[in-house]
This record gives C-alpha cells, sequence and structure tokens, in this order.
C-alpha cells in the first residue's frame, strides 16, 4: 500500500491498495485507472468505480466524481509508468529475458524457463500463464497489460526469483506494456505472415518487434535467428551486444548434424570451438532452434549446458501427444500461422504415419489474409483436413471456414467442414484407423473458446482425451460382439437339445465348443488376410470344429452346432456392418427422396 503523492506528483495524500483498469477487478482502495481501449472508454465507468470503492481515479480530463482525480494528457501511457513506480520497479531487481518473434516465443521462453529453474529460480509469463516454483496466476494476454505486468514482476521478486523469461507480443510492444522494463537478454525467434490485421503491412510488424531490442541494456545481449531474413534489419535496432545463432556457419552459435525420429531430436551446438551433443524429447526443426535459442541465452551466462537435464523437457500443447493405448496418433499443437503449419508438416514427414488428418480453424476478428494461404497449405500436405471453428468472437464461423477452403474448392474430396470444434475433434478420431496421425491445431492447451456471446470453457487435449475414451468403449462393445456372436447361439443350441445320454454330458460338450469357439474366434480375428477376408468362412469353421468335438464325445455329428456358427457369423455381419452405417447422411437421402 501507497499514498497517491509517493507515486503522483499531488497534493493527494490517499492511500492506494492497488491499480486497476477493470471494474471487475476493483477492490476497496485500489486506484482506478480510465484507459481508453479500442471499443471501451473507461471513463464511463467512474461511477461503478466509486461503488466499489475505488480511492481515487486518474482520467485524462475532469469527470463527475466525488473521487481525487489526477488529470494526465493520456491515461495509457501514463499507466506503465505509474505501476513501474508503485511496485518500486520491480524488473530491475531481477535478470529480465524477452522472447518475440512470430512462431516460437512460447516454446523458446518455456524451455528457457525449465532449464533455468536447474540453476536457480526463475519465473515465466507468457501464453501458457504466468508461474514460478512458489506462484501462479492467470493472464488474458501472451504479454499482459502493465497494471498485471508489474504486478506479476513484483510477486516473483517477493517468491525469490533471480530470472524471468518473458513473451513479448509484437501488439503488446506496439501498445507499450513492456515500456519501464529494461531487458538483459533478449531473443528473436523469426518474422512471418500474421497479425497484419493491427500492423498492417510487414515494415510496421517488424517495427513492433525492434522496440524490444531497442529496451535491451547497453550491457545486456540480443540473440538473434541468423537464418531468418529479418535479422539484418533488426540488428540495427539492437541496444546491446549481439550474438547470432542458427544453421548457418556464420553463426556465434551453430546447431549441426540433426537427427528427427518419433521419440527424440539429436542435434550438435557448436560456440567458441566448443561442441555439446543435445538429446530433447522436443520434436521437429523448429524445436532445434527454440533450444538452440534458449541455449545460447544459457552459454552466454555462463551455464555448463552439458549439466542440465533436457530428458523431462516439455511445452504444454505444443506437439502434446495423447497416448491412451489407441492404435493411432493424436497430437495437439498451437500451429496457428502459415510458417507454424509448414514447419509441423515438416516434423510429421518423419513420423510414421500411413495417413494425416487435421483438423483447424482460425480466429476470428484477426488476420484475414493468411486464411487461404493457410486452407491451401493444409490440404495440400494432409491426406484429409476437418475445417471448424477457432475462436470466431463476432465473426461468422462459416465466413472463416470459407476464407480458409476458398482455394482449394477444386479438392472437395479431400477436406469437410464440421463447424462445432468438439464434433469436429470427435470425427476426426472416429474416423481414425491403425497409424494414422491425427493433428488438432490452433488452440493447444487454451482453456476456452471465444464466441460471439464471450467466451466458454474449451480445452482441445481434453476434448480428443474425451472422444478417444468414448471410441475405445465402443470398441470394447464390438469385441465383445465379435465373440458372443459364436458363443450365444451355440449356449441357445445347448439348452434345448439332450445331446449324450444324460444332461451332465450335454453341458461339459456345451462348455467344450465355448472355450473352442472363443479360442478359434480369438486367432481369426488377429489374423488380418483370414479376418478381412473370409469371416463367413471363419464362422463356419468354428461351427464345423464345435461339431467334431461333440461327435467325438457322442458319436452323433450334430449339425445344429455347426448351423450355430454360421447363425452368429451371420448375426455379427449385419450388426458390424450396421455400426458402420453412417445414420445421419442415411436419413437425410430418405427425406429427400
Amino acid at each position: 500500500m501507497k499514498k497517491l503523492n509517493q507515486v503522483f506528483d499531488t497534493e493527494y495524500e490517499t492511500e492506494v491498495q492497488d491499480i486497476k483498469t477493470n471494474t471487475k477487478e476493483l477492490n476497496k482502495g485500489d486506484l482506478f485507472f480510465c484507459i481508453k481501449g479500442f471499443n471501451v472508454d473507461r471513463h464511463d465507468y467512474v461511477n461503478e468505480a466509486l461503488e466499489k470503492g475505488a480511492s481515487a481515479l486518474v482520467v485524462d480530463h475532469k469527470v463527475n466524481s466525488s473521487l481525487p482525480q489526477i488529470v494526465v494528457d493520456n491515461t495509457n501511457e501514463a499507466l506503465s509508468d505509474m505501476v513501474a513506480k508503485f511496485y518500486d520497479y520491480p524488473s530491475k531487481k531481477m535478470t529480465m529475458i524477452g522472447v518475440t518473434g512470430t512462431d516460437g516465443k512460447t516454446s523458446t521462453s518455456t524451455i528457457l524457463y525449465e532449464l533455468l529453474n536447474q540453476v536457480s529460480k526463475c519465473g515465466y509469463i507468457g501464453t501458457n500463464g504466468v508461474c514460478c516454483e512458489t506462484y501462479t496466476d492467470k493472464s488474458n494476454n501472451t504479454t499482459p497489460t502493465p497494471e498485471h505486468l508489474h504486478r506479476f514482476l513484483n510477486n516473483f521478486y517477493l517468491n525469490d526469483c533471480k530470472y524471468v523469461c518473458m513473451e513479448a507480443a509484437s501488439e503488446a510492444l506496439a501498445q507499450g506494456r513492456c515500456k519501464n522494463i529494461e531487458f538483459d537478454y533478449t531473443i528473436f525467434t523469426n518474422l512471418t505472415h500474421e497479425h497484419l490485421n493491427f500492423h498492417k503491412s510487414m515494415e510496421n510488424y517488424m517495427n513492433a518487434k525492434c522496440i524490444l531490442f531497442e529496451q535491451t541494456k547497453k550491457n545486456g545481449y540480443s540473440f538473434l535467428n541468423i537464418d531468418d531474413k529479418y535479422s539484418e534489419e533488426i540488428f540495427k535496432k539492437c541496444n546491446g551486444k549481439v550474438i547470432y545463432y542458427g544453421s548457418n556457419k556464420k553463426a556465434d552459435v551453430r546447431f549441426s548434424d540433426v537427427v528427427i525420429n518419433h521419440d527424440y531430436t539429436l542435434f550438435t551446438i557448436t560456440y567458441k570451438d566448443k561442441t555439446y551433443k543435445i538429446n530433447s524429447p522436443l520434436l521437429g526443426m523448429f524445436n532445434v532452434y527454440n533450444l538452440t535459442a534458449a541455449l545460447s541465452v544459457l552459454l552466454i551466462m555462463g551455464v555448463d549446458i552439458d549439466k542440465l537435464d533436457y530428458k523431462k523437457l516439455y511445452v504444454d500443447g505444443r506437439m502434446t501427444n495423447i497416448d491412451l493405448g489407441q492404435d493411432f496418433k493424436v497430437i495437439v499443437d498451437y500451429a496457428h500461422t502459415p510458417n507454424g503449419y509448414l514447419n509441423l508438416f515438416l516434423l510429421t514427414k518423419t513420423l510414421e504415419a500411413n495417413k494425416t488428418i487435421i483438423v483447424a480453424g482460425s480466429a476470428g476478428e484477426r488476420d484475414k489474409t493468411k486464411r487461404p494461404i493457410m486452407g491451401k497449405i493444409l490440404v495440400d500436405n494432409a491426406d484429409y483436413v476437418i475445417f471448424t471453428y477457432e475462436d470466431p468472437r463476432s465473426e461468422d464461423p462459416i465466413d472463416i471456414i470459407n476464407d480458409l477452403t476458398s482455394e482449394v474448392m477444386d479438392k472437395k474430396d479431400k477436406f469437410e467442414v464440421v463447424v462445432d470444434r468438439g464434433e469436429a475433434i470427435k470425427r476426426a478420431i472416429d474416423m481414425a484407423e491403425k497409424d494414422n496421425m491425427i493433428l488438432i491445431l490452433g488452440k493447444g492447451n487454451e482453456t476456452y473458446e471465444a464466441l460471439k456471446n464471450g467466451k466458454i470453457y474449451f480445452n482441445d487435449i481434453e476434448e480428443a482425451k474425451k472422444c478417444i475414451k468414448e471410441r475405445k468403449k465402443l470398441e470394447v462393445w464390438k469385441i465383445l460382439l465379435f465373440y458372443g456372436q459364436s458363443l450365444l447361439p451355440q449356449i441357445v443350441f445347448f439348452n434345448i437339445l439332450k445331446w449324450g445320454d444324460n444332461m451332465d454330458t450335454s453341458y461339459i460338450i456345451g462348455i467344450l465348443a465355448i472355450v473352442v469357439t472363443f479360442i478359434c474366434g480369438i486367432i481369426a480375428k488377429r489374423v488380418p488376410w483370414f479376418n478381412n477376408n473370409l469371416i463367413p468362412l471363419q464362422n463356419l469353421l468354428i461351427g464345423l470344429l464345435a461339431a467334431f468335438i461333440h461327435y467325438l464325445i457322442t458319436k452323433d455329428f450334430s449339425l445344429a452346432l455347426t448351423l450355430s456358427g454360421i447363425t452368429a457369423g451371420g448375426t455379427y455381419d449385419i450388426l458390424h456392418n450396421m455400426s458402420k452405417i453412417d445414420w445421419d447422411k442415411l436419413l437425410d437421402l430418405i427425406k429427400f427422396n
């Protein structure tokens, strides 16, 4: 708690508990900052702020309120300065690492966070939340607004964090959210087509990214991806020393000898004529870049990267493999840009899969120009695509999907539209066959869908797990149906016919026949050629075998047993084929006719 005159040049000695810009978060004693957003002007909420117990207001013009008012030229610009001062500039008390770029921010930041925690306590701020070992919080933005950002940083400091890894989004940089933070280390991952709805041009987009490197300390370091064409321009804006990383021979930190398979990624890093062998569970060439960027920072810090444990590296929602014992792969990933898709397909081509099924969409109220590009990349590189919504917000999901499919209408056999995202995921999992790969893209580990009327809870990972479990339950019933198809008819025959001289003999024969039938059914089911091509013959043979056992004991051939096998087989075939019928399409056809 501070007095207002300790933060502002004002005569007011009003005590301030905290600083808030949203009345929904406002508590008694908080200072209410009336910022102007794209859609909302907080000056319109001063009465609500009074009712909730605000201690004072910061405004850009006098308003009708009994609360103390501090008038500034621009509340948006003043916010960061005041919040930083209120929390006594917490960023200056820790080593600050900022990461920016179109793709790879979250992965690079998370890798650094995980590895630095093996050295000393580190905090993380980004798409995947706000956390350190002893403190967690939530953020609605990749890079939080100033009042949240400095509060998070202060809490990190109070929780003894030495380092902070944070993602710096281009929009946040352009809006000044990172103002009053000097970074010790800054990282540039790459720059590709994205966010042009906000920045309008790639040049503006790049200039927004450059702000981060202008805020690097003069004795700090900036790490640039030498393999990205925009590094040269960003270099001109760097305030600190520059370290290049990448595959280029001119890189200060260079990776080589990359080996990627479905379990791990191996590569070599060379720095100052010394080599390091890296074995990581993070798959893909894009993760080689992310790892190299993170390790470049650690090398400059003087960390012995040979002593770090890479085995448990994991980035939630990035290439998250969902394995519940199914015989096909299900992977959830955050990829939502053309470049992200291309990088992903470079990886999937190295993984063992006989068919790739994609579930993807595109966010509403965001860059529309990338949608046709994304749709074409998906259809050209996948075996089948299910287009669906992805945070449509106020846009009509159908309009978004039409944008995605506008360049691939000549390939309608390679995609379909399922508007509801949950149904789209279910559709993909239901249609998957052995050794297929399903990629669910765009949301990662996010726990919401942004719809026209607000956000609802939704998580791709949880939804995929639910659908896999439902499918497995259905498969259990199918298995029981298969094995039961030969057992049940014969039990019926055993109870209505008398075989042998007495009932005891009949039951003995029945049990033996059932056991043999069951074993034969299992064997037949596991022989692909036999099972797929000669199901009727399979059931006939099972019936004949059961009849033969009956003959050995009673010396009386039972046609009933043979017929029971055939009957069971026919029943199973009918039911099995009925399970494959798309009843919705059939009903639509009937209605049409």
